[in-house]
């Protein structure tokens, strides 16, 4: 029996044109009133998904900045796991070395050097995840993104990480040229140790505590809910899903999901474009009846 469920949200929940079907929204409020605890396990900050979901009339529970963060359906706090300062000062400093853009995420802002930079960078993104959105297209809705109010520009970063009470929830580096441009740079990061690499598309790598990880946190969060491992499924697409498709008792491929995730997965489900979530919560809703 399925208890809770976790369900990334760029290239699963959200579709091609970025937004919740009405297929999906349905499916999750069925699978609520059937008992099953919908979580949306996102890179992104609490404040930028928590508005994302209540636009649609939603209330669920989030495992944010990649797993630094987890609150429940009360917006109550759970689980956090920061990135130590001098960790991050060693990352930043790795790459600015290899002059990758990037920036650091806090619970509220994102701090960036560039701004300019970010709204490109995050088109490449979205392009990667949705091949079929022209770069025009792309460009406005990141500069019309929610993530856009939680910008805050600085000089450098040096002065952010010297503050003991600054806290780091993920460090997000993006490049145009794809996962090429990252092969050197994961190096020398993972082998700084005690820190997740992952990516949420092929334009971008995100730094996160070991322990901050989609996978972990949602463990984190059924052990406290009384919730055993077999009871859980996670649904995702892209590489920052890997952990939480392998720790779940049931791990869910979308249709447009990348190899590595395909590979993992017990389960398949179908397309972002084609309600894939919709589709296996209730197929999760059906088999639960059954038990």
């Amino acid at each position: 029996m399925i208890k809770l469920v976790a369900c990334d949200l760029d290239g699963t929940l959200f579709n091609s044109d970025l937004i919740v079907s009405n297929e999906n929204i349905k499916a999750i409020r069925e699978a609520q009133k059937n008992g099953i605890e919908f979580l949306v396990a996102t890179g992104r900050s609490p404040e930028q998904s928590r508005k994302v979901i209540e636009n649609y009339g939603l209330k669920t529970g989030f495992i944010n900045i990649n797993g630094a963060l987890v609150y429940d359906a009360n917006n109550q706090l759970q689980v956090k796991h920061a990135l130590p300062n001098d960790k991050a000062e060693q990352v930043v400093n790795i790459l600015q070395k290899h002059h990758i853009y990037h920036e650091l995420v806090t619970e509220d802002l994102i701090y960036s050097l560039d701004i300019s930079q970010r709204v490109v960078n995050l088109a490449r993104s979205l392009i990667a995840l949705n091949p079929g959105l022209t770069f025009k297209k792309a460009v406005a809705t990141s500069a019309g993104s929610n993530a856009m109010f939680s910008m805050k520009h600085v000089n450098s970063f040096t002065t952010l990480l010297n503050d003991p009470h600054f806290e780091v929830m993920k460090i997000i580096a993006f490049d145009g040229h794809g996962p090429e441009a990252f092969v050197d740079v994961k190096k020398e990061i993972t082998a700084l140790g005690n820190v997740a690499v992952t990516s949420s598309s092929s334009a971008n790598i995100e730094i996160n505590d070991i322990k901050a990880q989609k996978g972990p946190a949602l463990l984190d969060y059924a052990q406290k809910k009384g919730i055993k491992q077999n009871e859980i499924a996670a649904i995702g697409d892209n590489l920052n899903d890997e952990s939480m498709i392998r720790d779940a008792g049931t791990g869910v491929a979308m249709g447009n999901a990348v190899y590595a995730i395909k590979k993992i997965a017990q389960v398949k489900t179908k397309t972002n474009n084609e309600n894939g979530v919709a589709y296996i919560l209730k197929k999760f809703i059906s088999n639960n009846a059954k038990e």
